[in-house]
């Protein structure tokens, strides 16, 4: 799972007061009803690369807004997962993640060629690229045991150091060994589904072996393949990467097998710049002479910076859509659509004892009721939500997924009230619209609310929602107006990303589990090409942020994690959309902006909808 989750979980992206105003003036009843088919008009198509290319210059580059990053080890604790500095730009992840949506690498862009698998799947052998390190010294096999060994280290120190994990799956069982300086040879006690091997190793980053296998500064090079080594050395990374006024001045984050460097790095805003690796031997001239990521609160503020002429890249809220004329003329590129392997989920928490929540929220009848009450179409069509910059979508598999949901574009639970009414009638409840809807019947029986659930039970629950970007305010405001109308009181509360991401989490902040009923943060990005849910919604999955538990789920994500059949993940996309571990909200479209000047291959564009850069591809042009 990809999320954010450099690329955000949110995977995340002004003010509540402003989208108020919105919805009481277009609600979500189709306000900007007939506009969408033109609204995407205006942003739909991806620009040629264009003119000739020269050197030098700086491309200034916005930050997804609320979400600094504050660290720079590529394998953070999950409570840090989101901020990390350039992931991906500085360190290089053996396998690049593709940004199109039928496909899992970038080949091109990938440290190592194509796995080679034996007969059983248990032997898998990966020739590298001729990859170099900053320092001159090549990338070879053994800084990818390193980066193994590292991983598990930091695994054993808690399950909670890398959100991809699941306990017993990858990287336990896998044993890595340099067969030749640039062989690696990964052994399997349990064969994996190609697929799913490889989505995991776009999310191994690669690490200098022979720089960075000391426990302390100056200290002895130690053998990292003694666990008690790797221990020590995972303590002093982690503990290195805490200290943010050194980050530019350390001389272990100075040593990259990516096209860029750390220049400077602002601890009090997460602001930070890049400078061309020299020694990069990977595709792109890289002509830029620099690159600046500028941190941002809200997307008022980018918008403000886009009209300044102060920002060369970034992407757009979609409450202000009426704006991309206007930036056009300023001589902007605007291009939108739905990021691969993207949903956007409102998290329930299923561990909240609060109220009973969790009894309410165990009753699958409840959350089809409430999945009853989003209208995405009302949502999409909205000024004051996505402005027709977004489609609807009901499963974990995001828009144009090559493995579907097997009930297609038809959703299991469309918008309906009077649906949504009866399933609560039907199960012992007395609907009170714009009071308190109570449970009458307690009991497990037909016709009764269900296990653990007392008579007088109300259905109340706080939803913590993200200040930024401006659709996620306006959508979950429109939800809990619509559930009002049913009888259920949702109070919302607002949070920046960073609180969610570090604090609403069971799987990683349990002592907060019941601090919070349901929480949105934006979107959350699984693997493209391959978006299996394992790590997010298997019983013991890292990710398994509201502790949803499912036998047949669980056993669907065994099925395409070590399954020799892909095509089971539709299975596994259609039992999720319709068991509902999460509400399904629209998708908004990401909509990317960039300056007229500045060009690269289109491909390269189209990535950052998933929030993946290349700027070693770009350059100004005449």
């Amino acid at each position: 799972m990809t999320h954010v989750f450099g690329t955000p979980r949110g995977r995340a992206l002004a003010a509540l007061p402003a989208v108020l105003t919105l919805l009481a003036t277009a609600a979500c009843t189709g306000g900007g009803g007939g506009r969408a088919q033109d609204v995407q008009g205006s942003y739909g198509t991806l620009p040629k690369e264009s003119g000739k290319p020269k050197d030098g210059g700086t491309a200034t580059i916005a930050l997804t807004p609320g979400l600094s990053p504050n660290y720079i080890y590529p394998y953070p604790p999950a409570s840090a997962n989101g901020t990390v500095i350039a992931r991906g730009l500085m360190w290089r992840s053996l396998y690049r993640p593709s940004g199109e949506g039928d496909q899992i690498t970038d080949s091109a862009l990938s440290l190592a060629d194509a796995l080679v698998y034996s007969a059983d799947r248990r032997t898998v052998t990966i020739k590298m690229k001729d990859y170099t390190w900053s320092n001159g010294r090549p990338v070879t096999a053994d800084d990818v045991v390193f980066s193994l060994a590292l991983l598990k280290a930091a695994l054993k120190e808690s399950p909670a150091n890398w959100s991809f994990y699941t306990p017993d799956q990858f990287p336990d069982g896998v044993t890595a060994r340099a067969t030749a300086a640039d062989t690696l040879t990964l052994t399997l006690e349990t064969a994996y589904n190609e697929s799913y091997l490889l989505s995991m190793l776009t999310l191994l980053y690669v690490m200098p072996s022979e720089e960075w296998n000391i426990a302390r500064t100056g200290g002895p090079h130690l053998d990292y393949t003694e666990p008690k080594n790797a221990k020590a050395i995972y303590a002093y990374l982690t503990e290195q990467s805490e200290s943010q006024s050194t980050f530019a001045s350390n001389p272990l984050w100075q040593v990259v097998n990516g096209p860029y460097r750390l220049k400077s790095f602002d601890p009090t805003t997460g602001s930070y710049s890049l400078a061309p690796n020299a020694s990069y031997s990977g595709p792109g001239e890289a002509r830029l002479d620099q690159v600046d990521f500028k941190s941002f609160t809200s997307g008022a503020a980018v918008l403000n910076q886009f009209k300044a002429g102060s920002l060369t890249v970034g992407t757009l809220d979609s409450s202000f859509i009426t704006q991309i004329d206007a930036l056009k003329r300023k001589g902007y590129h605007v291009y939108g659509a739905p990021a691969p392997a993207r949903f956007d989920p409102l998290v329930l928490n299923f561990e909240n004892t609060s109220g009973n929540f969790d009894k309410v929220i165990a009753q699958p009848y409840v959350r089809q009721a409430l999945q009853h009450l989003i209208d995405q179409q009302g949502y999409i069509k909205s000024r004051g939500v996505h402005n027709g910059a977004a489609s609807p979508n009901y499963s974990t598999g995001g828009s144009g997924s090559p493995y579907p949901p097997r009930f297609g574009d038809k959703a299991p639970y469309p918008y309906d009230p009077a649906a949504a009414r009866k399933l609560l009638t039907d199960n012992g409840w007395t609907v009170a619209p714009g009071g308190s809807t109570v449970c009458e019947h307690p009991g497990t029986g037909a016709g009764e609310c269900g296990a653990g659930i007392p008579r007088g039970q109300t259905i109340d629950f706080t939803l913590a929602s993200a200040n930024t970007p401006a659709y996620v305010g306006a959508r979950d405001t429109a939800f809990a107006s619509e559930a009002k109308k049913l009888g259920i009181k949702i109070t919302i509360v607002t949070k920046s990303l960073n609180y969610l991401y570090t604090n609403y989490g069971n799987s990683f902040a349990p002592a907060n589990k019941d601090k919070w009923a349901t929480e949105d943060y934006g979107p959350l990005y699984l693997a493209a090409g391959y978006p299996s849910s394992n790590t997010v919604f298997n019983s013991d999955g890292s990710f398994n942020l509201g502790g949803y538990r499912n036998t047949e789920a669980d056993r669907l994500i065994n099925a395409s994690t070590f399954g020799a059949d892909p095509k089971v993940l539709s299975d596994e996309v259609t039992l999720l959309s319709k068991d509902l571990p999460v509400l399904f909200f629209p998708t908004p479209h990401t909509l990317v902006v960039w300056k007229k000047s500045l060009s690269g291959p289109p491909s390269s564009f189209n990535a950052l909808l998933s929030f993946l850069y290349t700027p070693e591809l770009w350059s100004f042009r005449d």
